[in-house]
């Protein structure tokens, strides 16, 4: 398993791009709104959220393995 130290502010742009690209195709596939308003928020908030998500994507995946120290028997 591949371990990727990020820290806080990497999560919280992360969680926040992925929750617009959920809310987005939510707002594509929901009858709430009218059709034109729901479809125009939907859309935006989909394209944002995956556009920003991919260099987040990249920049979190091209960061070094963590290494984890060899655990060693005493015995």
């Amino acid at each position: 398993m591949i371990e990727r130290n990020i820290s806080l502010p990497e999560m919280i742009l992360w969680t926040g791009t992925r929750i617009a690209l959920g809310a987005g195709v939510g707002m594509l596939i929901s009858r709430g709104l009218s059709r034109d308003a729901a479809k125009a928020a939907g859309l935006a908030l989909a394209v944002v959220g995956g556009f920003t998500t991919i260099p987040l994507a990249i920049s979190i995946l091209a960061k070094q393995n963590v290494t984890r120290p060899e655990i060693r028997s005493v015995a």
